[in-house]
């Protein structure tokens, strides 16, 4: 499969339910709108409620199927929390059919020695634990999908000043690679990560203020890796990295 120039058919995704975090901005926001009007049923998690009922209603005027919102803050949620968010999808879906791991911050580019503390903590939740926990009280939900499938989007940045950004998301690698091996073999839940380059998001932007958005591709023409990943064309593909 060349990944790289998948193109997804009209009903790849469809009566599929996929999770998404970060779903108001992006990457998660155009990967929500896509896969919705592939026929997916979306759940939208971020924790900024204006955007998600915005998000929301983007969707909900395509016509298809009416999408969730769950509104949580990734960098404060504890175990609990995501249970409780776990046990409400299982009463009003019964299952989750995709993952994916998606919202992400950097919080600015900082030398360790004078990076916040309280702000490394909620990095380290925000792209450690969150996915971690979120994870782990979805799993009986993921089980009970024939074709699940958990995806990370990932970035590489171990490099000077990208402080807890960098750490914890060299960190999800780990946390991507270990589920693979783990969740293989009985369980059939497929885990995979996808390094979309440089993109035309909030989070480039905000970091690179002296560099031409322009240059870089829309959000919304790299999902479509994303989309090859959460169908059923990609079953048996686990453990992998794909780099845009």
């Amino acid at each position: 499969m060349d990944i790289a120039n998948y193109q997804p058919a009209a009903d790849c995704l469809q009566d599929r339910i996929i999770m998404i975090t970060g779903a108001t901005r992006g990457i998660g926001k155009a990967l929500a709108l896509d896969a919705a009007k592939l026929g997916a049923t979306v759940l939208l998690i971020a924790k900024d409620l204006k955007r998600l009922e915005q998000t929301y209603d983007e969707i909900e005027a395509l016509g298809k199927a009416q999408p969730a919102m769950l509104n949580i803050d990734l960098e404060s949620a504890g175990a609990d929390d995501y249970q409780t968010v776990a046990n409400s999808v299982h009463e009003e879906y019964g299952r989750i059919d995709g993952l994916v791991h998606n919202a992400a911050r950097v919080g600015g580019l900082t030398p360790l020695q004078q990076t916040d503390v309280t702000l490394w903590s909620k990095l380290i939740t925000l792209h450690l634990h969150a996915p971690f926990l979120l994870t782990r009280a979805c799993l009986p939900l993921l089980q009970k999908s024939q074709d699940p499938s958990i995806l990370f989007s990932i970035d590489e940045a171990s490099k000077a000043y990208w402080g807890a950004y960098g750490v914890s998301k060299a960190g999800q690698i780990s946390l991507m690679n270990i589920l693979a091996e783990e969740l293989d073999g009985d369980q059939q839940i497929r885990v995979n990560g996808i390094h979309p380059g440089k993109v035309r998001t909030h989070l480039r932007t905000h970091n690179y203020p002296g560099l031409n958005p322009n240059e870089f591709p829309a959000a919304e023409d790299v999902t479509n890796p994303y989309l090859y990943f959460l169908s059923e064309e990609s079953k048996a593909v686990t453990g992998q990295l794909f780099r845009i």
